[in-house]
């Protein structure tokens, strides 16, 4: 087999326009928070990239007051069509700083520019386009004749995909009349800081979308305050449940986009060559940092030794490194703390029996990172085929039937995604209506669209974003 040797091809750092310094925004401006300033570290070469200044409680109230006062004088009155007008502004000017959000997002994050560059910024103004578009037609969306807005939105997102995550939130709050208070991820606030500087750019009236990084406590402020109507949250499962407990009884409207251990089931008709692409697709897309990744593989029998012998070429062919040049496959971990993570629940897997691959690629001297992963022989009751592992990580299990496919996919407290592979459009349907399951994917994976509701069930959470049916949490109907 001929072995490529490819160029350095990297992008370059300067376009980020990185600051040394970045300021919570509040009220239409850029002000100091009270908390104490965060180093936000690049994940590849754990660098320092700026210093960011942290919200309070007291600030988290001074944000709220103010997104209260927008939504009561203005943006809760305004006609849907001045409201798309806003939203629509900063759709076109997220695509003209699309080059600058994207090399930020990878210095900040981790992930290969081609993935900032052609997936996470163009969804994310794919998002703010197609919410600008309901604005005025809200009562069109079979939600009811008259459906009004709830008032101040608290958004809590997380670090794995910073840009994405935040315009998936603001732009369905915006489109149905509610203001927004957003709490950005600690270890990823760079990219969300810049959409505010895009919103402040798009003149938005003050206080409509306020910005406030920081840690968990923030998060948990942003959550608490008495004064905010509906709370959305993306993140982890343990969290979900404590902010699930918080809000019990008080009335206030709250989705949870939460963990995930999605099955990817090839069946044994599947077309193998394109089932590899979607698997790895599936589950080294943004190095496993996805809910919905498939990390849970579950291959028919027989078709079982042809299809890991061909899993573990093309692994092999990914190139691990630096998330700046345009040839690299898998970038960094996110952080120390989550190649830890990483590290711990892969050497479960091999104390427990599993068969370990590793991909025998190269990895930089310095930075988090951690080589493509294949556990086979792998059985249900181990860590790795229960507990969600956010890291390269594949886990392989086989079934003989369909109905074992069905039940080997189900049996987990998550219910996020799923994959189905065959040539039988009769047995993807009969699968899909048996997956427990918000979004399954047939011969494709990790495919996302603003038109298209997700999210989950079980501990995968509750609620759905995006779509016309993602409307309905941001509106009293």
């Amino acid at each position: 087999m001929t072995m490529w040797e490819y160029a350095p091809a990297p992008e370059s750092r300067d376009i980020a326009n990185l600051k040394p310094t970045y300021r919570m925004f509040v009220d239409g401006q850029f002000v100091e928070g009270g908390g104490e300033p965060l180093k936000t570290v690049n994940p590849a070469t754990e660098e320092v990239l700026a210093e960011v200044s942290t919200a309070t409680a007291a600030d988290v109230d001074r944000a709220v007051k103010a997104a209260r006062r927008a939504y009561d004088r203005v943006w809760g009155r305004m006609p849907g069509a001045e409201r798309a007008k806003y939203i629509f502004r900063i759709a076109r000017l997220v695509q003209e700083r699309a080059r600058e959000l994207a090399v930020l997002e990878s210095l900040d994050n981790g992930k290969p520019i081609r993935e900032s560059r052609d997936v996470d910024v163009p969804t994310a103004a794919a998002h703010f386009f197609y919410h600008a578009g309901w604005a005025d037609k809200l009562g069109h969306a079979g939600l009811g004749p008259d459906p009004r807005p709830l008032g101040v939105a608290g958004q809590v997102i997380p670090w794995n995909f910073p840009l994405l995550m935040a315009a998936w939130k603001i732009a369905p709050a915006l489109a149905c009349g509610n203001t927004v208070v957003l709490k950005p991820a600690e270890t990823t606030p760079l990219t969300a800081l810049v959409l505010a500087e895009i919103i402040q750019q798009a003149d938005l009236p003050p206080g409509v979308v306020n910005v406030l990084p920081g840690a968990g406590d923030v998060g948990a402020a942003v959550v608490s305050h008495p004064d905010v109507d509906k709370v959305a949250f993306t993140g982890s499962t343990d969290v979900g449940k404590t902010i699930q407990r918080q809000l019990a009884g008080t009335g206030r409207k709250l989705t949870l986009e939460l963990g995930g251990k999605a099955a990817n089931i090839v069946f044994d008709d599947a077309p193998l060559d394109q089932a590899v692409e979607g698997i790895v697709n599936g589950i080294f897309f943004n190095q496993g940092h996805v809910c919905c990744a498939g990390s849970r593989l579950l291959v028919q029998e027989s078709v079982a030794d042809e299809l890991l012998e061909k899993l573990r070429v093309r692994v092999s062919a990914l190139r691990v490194g630096d998330p700046l040049d345009k040839n690299t496959d898998v970038g960094a971990i996110n952080s120390r703390e989550q190649l830890v993570k990483i590290q711990e629940l892969a050497s479960s897997g091999e104390a427990e029996g599993a068969e370990r691959w590793t991909s025998s690629c190269p990895l930089p001297d310095k930075g988090f990172f951690f080589a493509p992963t294949v556990f086979s022989n792998v059985s249900q009751a181990m860590r790795i085929a229960r507990e969600e592992i956010f890291g390269p990580v594949l886990s392989v299990l086989t079934f003989r039937t369909p109905d074992e496919a069905v039940a080997k996919a189900n049996n987990t407290p998550y219910g996020l995604s799923a994959g189905i592979w065959t040539e039988k459009g009769s047995r993807i349907l009969w699968a899909a209506q048996k997956m427990r399951a918000g979004v399954v994917w047939a011969n494709t994976f990790n495919r996302f669209d603003p038109t298209a509701p997700f999210g989950g069930y079980q501990e995968s959470g509750f609620g759905r974003e995006g779509g016309r049916t993602g409307l309905e949490a941001y509106l009293d109907v």
